[in-house]
């Protein structure tokens, strides 16, 4: 059955929620399929689908394109537009009316958007509109150029305190979650406990209410680069896929021809559900997949006014 945010607000604190990207029917179909309970329609496809460098290039009319994609793939997912750079920015009639845009022509149920304190009226006008917002803080990949590139963020009590104040800003503002992305556990888990709204992670380590990856990481399908907190999870599921192959080796044809469940889509969905096992497990990310804090950068960030260490 279908989540929805009263679902997800249930789930922090108690249970894992599980994120996931697609940008293309096939992909969705399979997501849906392995149980993922939502799935974001990222700028990051105007870089695994397109081939461009960076996100920064995609348009409004890429997104919904492959936003009615994922729809029609995944009629029951929980799914999220990723609103492009330059279609919130400029005010907030226009921000509310791209956000419209993905609810009413591609029926996306939820919207995200990047940047903290800054972008806080955007959130509440797009609020009040009627439209769930989920915010981004931490790697903001639309405006990493403004912070030097690519860069882990909250080790130090500046970039901390910034981000908690940001994420307090959107909570304030109207948005019903928040994604971190690219910071350090023990940050994220900070941030995670003061919040009320469900706190999700991309590379931010274990101890928030859920998880995000790129699809095409998990698939080991983007030649380019794979960041240090990204997992291919084919090598974790291709004996599973030899196995399935083998027991149906005298009814492959068939099998083909009645399901499409004797190739790339059934690995796709053995690797998708191996994820979500992992991160219901709270398996995924491992130490191997988080960024380290060193102790004396610690050491600074428990200086911060907004420090709890009763969350360590």
């Amino acid at each position: 059955m279908k989540k929805t945010i009263f679902n997800f607000n249930e789930m922090k604190g108690n249970e894992q929620i599980t994120w996931i990207t697609a940008y293309d029917y096939p992909f969705a179909q399979v997501a849906e399929k392995a149980g993922i309970e939502m799935i974001l329609v990222g700028d990051s496809g105007t870089m695994v689908q397109l081939g461009r460098k960076t996100t920064n290039a995609a348009t409004m009319n890429e997104m919904l394109i492959f936003s009615k994609s994922v729809r029609r793939g995944s009629p029951e997912t929980f799914i999220v537009g990723d609103m492009p750079q330059g279609s919130y920015e400029v005010s907030k009639e226009e921000a509310i009316r791209n956000s419209l845009s993905f609810i009413k022509q591609a029926y996306c149920d939820a919207i995200k958007l990047e940047g903290g304190k800054r972008i806080s009226d955007r959130v509440k006008a797009i609020s009040d509109a009627g439209i769930v917002v989920i915010g981004h803080l931490g790697l903001t990949p639309q405006s990493a150029s403004t912070f030097g590139g690519y860069r882990v963020q909250c080790k130090t009590v500046e970039s901390f305190d910034e981000t908690m104040e940001d994420a307090i800003a959107l909570q304030k503002a109207g948005a019903s979650m928040i994604l971190l992305e690219a910071l350090p556990n023990l940050s994220t888990k900070q941030i995670a406990k003061t919040l009320k709204i469900p706190v999700l992670g991309i590379g931010a380590g274990i101890d928030c209410d859920g998880q995000l990856v790129i699809m095409h990481d998990v698939m080991g399908f983007y030649q380019s680069f794979r960041p240090w907190f990204a997992k291919c999870y084919i090598p974790d599921v291709i004996k599973d896929f030899d196995l399935y192959i083998d027991k149906n080796r005298e009814n492959l044809k068939s099998l083909g021809r009645e399901t499409r469940s004797d190739g790339l889509l059934k690995l796709a969905e053995l690797a998708i559900r191996k994820y979500i096992q992992d991160v219901k497990e709270r398996k995924f990310p491992s130490p191997d997949y988080t960024y380290p804090l060193k102790e004396e950068e610690l050491n600074n960030i428990r200086k911060s006014q907004y420090w709890n260490s009763s969350y360590e």
